[in-house]
């Protein structure tokens, strides 16, 4: 059993939606974190997803924690680099705290594929 954090930005909670509910049968059975809204949303596919705070309110910040804590095996961010974020700080920090720590991260349809692979194996 894993623990995989999943985040999405507002135009990209659909997309994130949609994948997470394609291979639900392979993510089940695992353990999830997720940032406010995208939880929610999330939740009608991932009945045991942990919600945090939204991200702008914090949300990014406590699953960089859980990173440094060691509790999070992989981040799949579907992240919008298009549209400017009020919390931009919050959410490089936490793409900074995977690579730090070493904790394979997706952030797009493609990548969040080949890793769902490594996952499923």
């Amino acid at each position: 059993m894993k623990t995989i954090a999943l985040v999405a930005h507002d135009a990209k909670k659909a997309d994130l939606l949609k994948w997470v509910s394609e291979h639900a049968e392979k993510l089940l059975g695992n353990d999830f974190y997720a940032t406010g809204t995208t939880g929610k949303i999330l939740s009608e596919v991932l009945p045991n997803i942990k919600c945090l705070k939204s991200g702008p309110l914090g949300g990014d910040q406590q699953l960089g924690a859980l990173i440094t804590e060691g509790k999070i095996d992989y981040l799949i961010f579907f992240w919008d680099p298009m549209t400017s974020q009020p919390h931009d700080v919050d959410v490089k920090a936490l793409l900074r705290l995977s690579v730090l720590y070493d904790v394979p991260t997706a952030c797009n349809r493609a990548s969040a594929e080949c890793l769902i692979k490594s996952i499923s194996q």
